[in-house]
């Protein structure tokens, strides 16, 4: 599913990524974890193509990501559902909207947003609460909002940069739960975070990043 193949990424003094290889396969659920500056968002960004490695390849559902052109570009995000720590929801649009312009972006035509969005708003538990706006929803519903924004477009894989750092431990093991219960549907996690007590928790494979460079790269027992 993907593939780094000896990727380094400088952002002008700062090695972010130095020679960094690991693969993630269909199906699996895996955590990126290290200290802040490790290079755990770099990674994640050079998924979505929002960044371009200095050297090495990223392949992607076959193609590689680096050397895709322009307008193919929005063909990869497409697969791609990424879920944000600070929700990036847009304040003056209810929560049906805000997950309604994640298809908008992906061009799926108007006449399924009612039934897609329904359904993915069922599954991360908000279905009622459609019709509100973000200011009426606390912490850890945006964050639902932001992981329905992400699955509503049915991708490939899903991104997920700390996707915890902002909730209390109650609400982050929630969120956590609803991540695991997507990857047992068959979705492709990586997930960023330096939370260790949900790393220990879900016993999911971790690659250890520590100055750009892997510093560890194995399962957790289960």
């Amino acid at each position: 599913m993907i593939r780094f193949k000896n990727v380094t990424k400088k952002f002008g003094d700062i090695t972010a990524l130095s020679n960094v290889s690991f693969e993630v396969d269909k199906g699996e659920f895996v955590f990126i974890t290290g200290p802040s500056g490790a290079g755990k968002t770099t990674a994640l960004k050079l998924i979505l193509r929002e960044i371009l490695p200095d050297e090495g390849k990223i392949i992607f559902d076959g193609m590689d990501v680096c050397e895709a052109s322009q307008k193919e570009i929005p063909g990869i995000r497409r697969k791609i559902g990424v879920v944000f720590q600070d929700f990036k929801v847009l304040s003056e649009r209810t929560l049906r909207e805000n997950v309604e312009v994640a298809l908008a972006v992906a061009g799926i035509p108007q006449t399924e947003w009612t039934p897609r969005v329904d359904k993915i708003l069922e599954l991360v538990g908000l279905l009622k609460r459609a019709e509100l706006f973000p200011s009426q929803l606390s912490g850890g519903e945006l964050e639902r909002v932001s992981l329905a924004r992400a699955l509503v477009v049915n991708p490939k894989l899903i991104l997920a940069d700390e996707p915890t750092g902002n909730l209390d431990w109650d609400t982050a093991d929630e969120i956590m739960e609803l991540f695991e219960k997507i990857n047992k549907e068959g979705k492709t996690i990586i997930m960023a975070t330096h939370n260790r007590e949900i790393i220990a928790k879900l016993k999911k494979r971790v690659i250890k990043l520590s100055e750009g460079k892997i510093v560890g790269n194995h399962e957790h027992s289960s």
